[in-house]
């Protein structure tokens, strides 16, 4: 059983996008897989959902504050009737219900995201009971995975605990058509949740410097208002040149702008192996993303650092933008990165050992 996410198939967020590709390769290999969902939040007529993968979707709080573990909860409650051999949880923020599973004996695979607790969104109370979280998952959970080499050194050296180190993977697109009115490697992209430790608020303050030279194509949203949203619609409605997507649901419209751009900006700070630029690579988009350990650990040589200054972000883009040659050597790097060591094969693969061996343990 799979705990934690939006459901399957949903397109919300990195765990979602891990789900919708190791459920069905999980039910391909001959498990019963169940996901557990929120209503609402899943595709249930998706031309790509995989009838052989079972959904439940459980009650929660929708707020910002406590859905996830109202969620998780109700969840993990349903799983303790069903009792699985094993359940692949998502978030340190289920931690608190690892103990029930415990009880009735299901291990648990926890993938324990980033760290939560250094994100600027969250208040102090929540990141308190995020550090909590985290702290009742290296206490109860079986095995931990970690889907950066950064966040595993982060949990050696915070809880003493060594687990799998598994990432995130990205597709290889065909050749795509390029969304009307933009020209290939003719405008800048970002895609990222409107919060402030994924430096929109940095990226929109630059906008003005950028958008004067070339079009900007913004994806995303907060998902609950705000003013960095108002923002964004304000530069949409006064701005000739810039454009605001919203989210974008549509694989294949996200993979062409991907493809298409001259400049992808990935300003994430605080995640580890983030899928949002994993696909951009395997697309080759070149890229200028936030100078983190993470983000350096995913791209190598295949992008260019920024610090996360508006100026700095407005010059680092502009100038690529300027140089074709760059832009199709970082194209290419990145590319090749994400097939050597980024394919959502060898992360099912992964996956499916991790779980057979608590399964065998059991």
């Amino acid at each position: 059983m799979i705990i934690g996410t939006r459901g399957y198939p949903s397109y919300y967020g990195g765990f979602e996008t891990a789900v919708r590709k190791l459920a069905p390769y999980l039910a391909e290999q001959g498990w019963d897989v169940t996901v557990y969902g929120r209503k609402g939040s899943t595709r249930q007529s998706d031309p790509g959902r995989d009838d052989r993968v079972r959904s439940i979707e459980t009650r929660g709080l929708e707020t910002k504050s406590v859905s996830t573990l109202s969620y998780g909860f109700t969840a993990v409650i349903s799983a303790l009737r069903r009792k699985p051999d094993v359940a692949l949880v998502m978030n340190v923020a289920n931690g608190f219900f690892l103990p029930l599973l415990n009880a009735r004996g299901i291990p648990s695979l926890v993938n324990v995201d980033g760290i939560e607790w250094d994100r600027a969104k969250w208040g102090r109370i929540a990141k308190s009971v995020f550090h909590a979280g985290a702290r009742a998952t290296a206490r109860h959970g079986t095995r931990m995975v970690y889907d950066s080499v950064e966040i595993g050194r982060r949990w050696r050296t915070e809880f003493g605990l060594d687990g799998e180190f598994i990432p995130y993977g990205g597709d290889v697109p065909a050749d795509l058509p390029i969304e009307p009115g933009l020209t290939h490697r003719g405008f800048v992209l970002v895609v990222a949740r409107f919060v402030p430790e994924n430096t929109i608020p940095e990226f929109v303050s630059a906008v003005s410097e950028i958008s004067a030279r070339w079009p900007v194509v913004i994806v995303g949203s907060s998902g609950y208002g705000g003013e960095i949203e108002a923002e964004v619609s304000r530069l949409a409605k006064t701005d000739a040149n810039v454009h605001w997507y919203g989210h974008v649901s549509d694989d294949d419209r996200l993979m062409s702008l991907w493809q298409h751009a001259g400049v992808y900006f990935h300003g994430h700070s605080v995640g580890g192996t983030n899928p949002a630029l994993v696909q951009a690579m395997a697309a080759g988009a070149p890229t200028v993303a936030r100078d983190t350990a993470y983000n350096r650990e995913v791209l190598g040589d295949a992008g260019i650092f920024a610090d996360p200054t508006p100026d700095d972000i407005a010059e680092k883009i502009n100038s690529l933008m300027e140089d074709q040659i760059a832009q199709s050597d970082l194209s290419v790097r990145a590319h090749a990165r994400a097939v050597d060591v980024y394919s959502w094969q060898s992360v099912c693969e992964a996956y499916e050992r991790a779980l057979l061996a608590l399964v065998k343990a059991r």
